[in-house]
């Protein structure tokens, strides 16, 4: 069969599939997905046919396919023309993002799917895995089964390695943010009403780690509960302000290890109230993340021990249905 002359440059399939170079180099080396010819028996080039088995190998181990059991199916499946058919779109579920049914088998592989695509640098793969996995299964089990232990891979990976896979975790972390912020826009529009019960979502001086909040903001949206997103690293100062200035129903404090957690600053914003004489009101404090692991909530404060607990938690208090009592130590 005739070839396009002179064909794409491996470079230039890379980056229009958005893989690295060496991974295409792997793939060839090892199953034999690459260029059928070589020009002047040294330069690999592309032609449509080789790009359509390649768009195939890098579809199926995005979506967790082995990758030698991908080379096959790739191989197999491309048509003489180069065309391969489109996956299908899973279906919405219909589930809740509290009342999310267990996690199956399937969540493995599209962990490690996730994961593959992360370290190839494919940004598309990334897109459409992150809607996949949020559609198939709802919110909270694609956060807690899919898309946090993804994360933390990649965060052991880049701490064990040195600096090999900063770039993994970076581009992963943007995605997923990407994802969460667009399902965080989906709920309730236009100006929060002076009255209505809304949480508080900020960060402990001095932590960065946002994407529990974002995961927990898109939580709240799905639910129809407004949110005030502070994002990361607020100072107490504006902490401090935002609660007298907007009387919040809750404040979520997210820290990620023991060296952020502040617990002064946790008692301080439970103690605060506002409102006139006779009539204060006080928020409930939700202390959210692992490093405020080991220590017992003190009087207004909650500490769930995950997304889901914190959604049921917020519910309760922002949402119809009694406050949850267990532990909460609410102010009067």
């Amino acid at each position: 069969m005739s070839t396009p002359a002179p064909g794409l440059t491996s470079g230039a399939v890379a980056r229009s599939l958005g893989v690295a170079p060496t991974t295409l180099r792997s793939w060839d080396r090892r199953y034999g997905i690459g260029p059928v010819s070589r020009e002047n028996g040294r330069h690999r080039r592309w032609t449509p046919d080789d790009v359509a088995v390649v768009r195939e190998m890098c579809r199926l181990t995005a979506s967790g396919v082995p990758p030698a059991e991908a080379a096959r199916a790739a191989r197999q499946g491309a048509s003489a023309d180069g065309h391969v058919p489109p996956p299908a779109r899973p279906a919405p579920v219909s589930a809740g993002p509290v009342e999310d049914a267990p996690p199956g088998g399937d969540v493995l592989r599209e962990r490690r799917g996730l994961g593959r695509a992360a370290v190839r640098l494919d940004s598309r793969a990334l897109d459409a895995l992150l809607e996949s996995a949020i559609a198939r299964h709802g919110l909270v089990t694609a956060w807690e089964e899919v898309v946090a232990p993804a994360l933390h891979a990649a965060g052991r990976s880049w701490e064990t390695s040195g600096d090999r896979y900063v770039e993994v975790e970076h581009l992963l972390s943007w995605h997923v943010s990407t994802a969460l912020r667009r399902m965080a826009h989906r709920g309730p529009g236009g100006p929060l009403p002076a009255a209505a019960p809304h949480v508080l979502l900020a960060c402990v001086p001095n932590e960065q780690h946002t994407l529990p909040l974002e995961a927990l903001a898109a939580g709240l949206a799905e639910l129809g509960l407004p949110a005030r997103m502070f994002g990361a690293a607020v100072p107490p100062e504006a902490l401090d302000r935002a609660v007298r200035r907007t009387g919040p129903a809750a404040v979520v404090l997210w820290a990620q290890s023991r060296s952020t957690a502040n617990h002064p600053l946790a008692r301080h914003v439970a103690g605060t109230s506002w409102g006139v004489r006779g009539a204060r009101s006080r928020t409930t404090v939700l202390l959210a993340g692992p490093g405020w692991a080991g220590q017992t909530p003190g009087p207004g404060m909650l500490r769930p021990g995950g997304l889901r607990e914190a959604l049921a938690a917020l519910r309760g208090l922002c949402g119809p249905g009694p406050a949850p009592e267990e532990g909460s130590g609410a102010a009067e």
